[in-house]
């Protein structure tokens, strides 16, 4: 079950973001004194994080492209990446808690 929440979290978030243009992604979000882009970027490392952990891999840094418009590709990148993974459950679903809570701060 926590897969599907995953997916339908992911899948609202990309659909409110994805038309976004620059100047859209540089305002503020509502929590963290960050851009949305910048809050959105810390989520897809965290995601990327809990997938390499699920894998027994070592962490690796997620790069930030000049182009915030690839926000919404990566995010459904790592994604897949932690789906893959197969992780337990309870790490899905707090994902998806935290890309909820993402999509209300941006």
């Amino acid at each position: 079950m926590g897969g599907d929440e995953l997916r339908q979290s992911v899948d609202l978030l990309v659909g409110q973001v994805a038309h976004w243009a620059a100047p859209r992604w540089a305002a503020s979000a509502t929590v963290g004194n960050v851009s949305r882009a910048d809050l959105l970027h810390r989520l897809i490392q965290e995601i990327a994080n809990l997938a390499a952990d699920a894998e027994g891999e070592p962490r690796r840094t997620v790069p930030r492209l000049d182009n915030d418009l690839a926000l919404p590709d990566q995010l459904r990148v790592v994604t897949v990446d932690l789906l893959t993974a197969g992780p337990p459950p309870s790490v899905l679903a707090e994902t998806a808690t935290e890309v909820t809570a993402t999509r209300r701060a941006l």
